[in-house]
């Protein structure tokens, strides 16, 4: 059963993670995430249900078109399986439980934020938005007004603190040090981890991003380094180990 359940949710993940992928290429450019229907960037072919399978559809056409033969990204498959392996560790991690839904809806987001920053240097307002909406509402469902009410506090306090760690960089650097997405994103940490895992997973990040950010600066000095993608890394990271006070109190004594 369990190993039915985890190949269920990995080939969901797969097909949400396809449908991220769009959201998180067209949004920022302020294109519709419906139409026009997939289809190819270099030829517009549109692709039809056997090109579209999560995964299979790269690899049984060997990477490219199927009428143009460009290469297709693999970028596409890679957040695909991505999506499905995410989804299944939320479900490792949680179980199946109400909580599974707040895991599942978080991560998801962290896909969607991950393709858009890297490409675009964006984390577009809607995706945090929406997501914040739906976050809150399931917070609400399962634990309450109170819980609820206390999360946005968490997640103001953590929207604060990184406002001001901004601030500060800007005035150490004498430049822009982050960009207004990274804040807000805080906020939905903040309100799903709370406030301490928040700007945890801000340290976590840095130390996941530093050693990839020092080797791309090494090859290429004036490229732009998004921070997003690692502090979703982070953030996801806290997220799936349930990392709270308890465990840092139980590390420490």
């Amino acid at each position: 059963m369990e190993i039915a359940i985890c190949i269920y949710l990995f080939i969901m993940g797969t097909i949400f993670g396809s449908f991220y992928n769009v959201v998180g290429y067209r949004l920022p450019k302020g294109e519709s995430i419906v139409f026009p229907p997939s289809h190819c960037t270099n030829c517009n072919h549109k692709l039809t249900f056997f090109e579209l399978i999560p995964i299979l559809s790269y690899v049984f056409q060997k990477g490219r078109c199927r009428k143009c033969h460009q290469k297709i990204s693999l970028f596409y498959p890679f957040f695909e399986a991505l999506t499905g392996i995410l989804f299944v560790l939320c479900y490792l991690s949680f179980g199946w439980t109400l909580e599974l839904i707040i895991a599942l809806t978080f991560v998801s987001m962290m896909i969607i934020i991950v393709v858009s920053d890297y490409h675009y240097l964006i984390i577009p307002d809607e995706v945090l938005i929406v997501f914040g909406i739906i976050l809150f509402i399931e917070i609400l469902c399962i634990h309450g007004l109170h819980s609820a009410i206390y999360s946005l506090l968490n997640g103001l306090l953590a929207f604060i603190t990184m406002y001001l760690i901004k601030k500060l960089g800007d005035f150490l650097f004498k430049k822009e040090s982050m960009g207004g997405g990274d804040i807000k994103l805080l906020f939905i940490f903040g309100m799903v981890l709370s406030y301490p895992i928040a700007i945890l997973s801000i340290f976590v990040g840095s130390l996941i991003g530093l050693p990839i950010a020092l080797f791309i600066l090494y090859k290429k000095s004036d490229h732009v380094i998004p921070f997003g993608p690692y502090l979703a890394a982070g953030a996801t990271l806290l997220l799936l180990l349930q990392f709270n006070l308890d465990t840092i109190m139980t590390f420490y004594s």
